[in-house]
C-alpha cells in the first residue's frame, strides 16, 4: 500500500486508545501508517520508534485536518469523550471529501434503535453524546467518503477505569447500574482495534456501512463474577444513587463525559433494550472476540489489592 493510512487518536489515553491499537496493528503488517496526535511527547516518541509518520494536529482545525490528508486515501476516525465531536467530524468529513479519500473508518457508539437515526432525539437516544454519534455518522454518510461506522457499547476498558480503585481498596464495585440482573452490553477495544485495522487494510470497499460490535450482554452480578474468578478473590456489587456517583467522579471525569454516562446508566437500568451479541468481530477479523473475564485475568494488576502487593 503506496498511500499511508491516517489514523487520528493514535497517542492513545488511559481507556480504549483504539487509535493506538490500529497503528500497532497496521504497522505491524508493514502498512505505512500517519498518525495524528494532539500533542507531541513520549508517547507519540514511541509511535515513531515503531515507524509512524507522526504529526501532530488538532481535529478542530481544518487547516491541520486538510495537511493531514496529504497523499491519503483511507482514515480512521475517533474522538474523545469531549466537547466538539460534531465539529470535528464535520471538519473530517469535509476535509476527505475534498482529498477524495476511497474509505474513513468512523469510530462511533452502539446504537440499538431501529430506524432513522439521525433525526432521533435525546428522549429516544441513551445519551446526547450519543445522540451527537448518530449525527455524526449522517455527516460521514452525506460527504460521500464510503465511510463504514463501527458502533460499539462501552468497552471492557471503560469497566475497569470505573472500578479499579474501589475493587482493590476494598473488593467492591459501587455503580449506579441498579439492580445486579441490568444487563451492560460490552466490548473490547482490542476488538474493536482489530476490526477497524482489517477493514483499512482491506483492498476494496467494506460489503456494509455499519457493523455493530457487541461482545459480550452480562449483567452486573456476572460481570462481578467474572472479576472475582479472574482475580481470585469475591467482589461485591453496592447499588448507589447517580448523584452519590456522579459525585465521586466529578474529579477524574470532565462534564461531557460525566452527562454521557449518568444518562447511559440511566438508559441501561430500564432495561427496555435487549441487547444481544454481534457476530461481526468473528466474521471480519477471523478471531473469536475477547471475554470480559479474559480482559480481567489479563488485566489482574489494576484491581491488586496492598496486601498482594506488598
Amino acid at each position: 500500500m503506496s498511500h499511508p493510512i491516517l489514523v487520528t487518536g493514535a497517542a492513545g489515553g488511559k481507556q480504549g486508545s483504539t487509535g493506538r491499537l490500529i497503528t500497532s496493528l497496521l504497522l505491524e503488517q508493514g502498512i505505512p501508517v500517519r498518525a495524528l496526535v494532539h500533542e507531541l511527547d513520549s508517547r507519540s516518541d514511541g509511535l515513531r520508534q515503531h515507524g509512524a509518520e507522526v504529526l501532530e494536529g488538532d481535529l478542530l482545525n481544518p487547516a491541520s485536518v486538510q495537511a493531514a490528508m496529504r497523499n491519503v486515501k483511507r482514515a480512521y476516525f475517533t474522538y474523545p469523550v469531549v466537547d466538539g465531536l460534531l465539529e470535528a467530524a464535520t471538519i473530517f468529513a469535509a476535509a476527505a471529501r475534498d482529498a477524495a479519500l476511497e474509505l474513513v473508518v468512523n469510530n462511533s457508539q452502539f446504537q440499538s434503535q431501529p430506524g432513522d437515526p439521525a433525526f432521533r432525539d435525546l428522549k429516544h437516544s441513551a445519551s446526547f453524546r450519543n445522540l451527537q454519534h448518530r449525527l455524526a455518522d449522517r455527516v460521514f454518510d452525506w460527504a460521500q467518503v464510503n465511510a463504514v461506522h463501527v458502533q460499539a457499547p462501552p468497552y471492557y476498558e471503560n469497566v475497569r477505569a470505573l472500578v479499579s480503585r474501589s475493587v482493590t481498596e476494598q473488593s467492591a464495585v459501587f455503580l449506579p447500574w441498579g439492580a445486579d440482573t441490568t444487563v451492560i452490553p460490552l466490548v473490547g477495544a482490542q476488538d474493536v482495534a482489530r476490526v477497524a485495522a482489517t477493514l483499512l487494510a482491506n483492498p476494496g470497499v467494506p460489503s456494509q456501512t455499519v457493523y455493530p460490535l457487541v461482545g459480550e450482554t452480562p449483567t452486573v452480578r456476572e460481570i462481578t463474577e467474572a472479576l472475582g474468578r479472574a482475580i481470585t478473590r469475591p467482589i461485591r456489587y453496592v447499588a448507589i444513587s447517580d448523584e452519590q456517583w456522579a459525585d465521586a467522579v466529578k474529579e477524574r471525569l470532565g462534564p461531557h463525559a460525566l452527562d454521557h454516562l449518568s444518562h447511559l446508566w440511566q438508559n441501561f437500568r430500564k432495561g427496555e433494550e435487549r441487547y444481544q451479541k454481534t457476530d461481526a468481530i468473528r466474521a471480519i477479523t477471523g478471531r473469536t472476540p475477547q471475554t470480559l473475564e479474559q480482559f480481567f485475568r489479563e488485566n489482574a494488576g489494576f484491581f491488586a489489592s496492598r496486601t498482594e502487593e506488598a
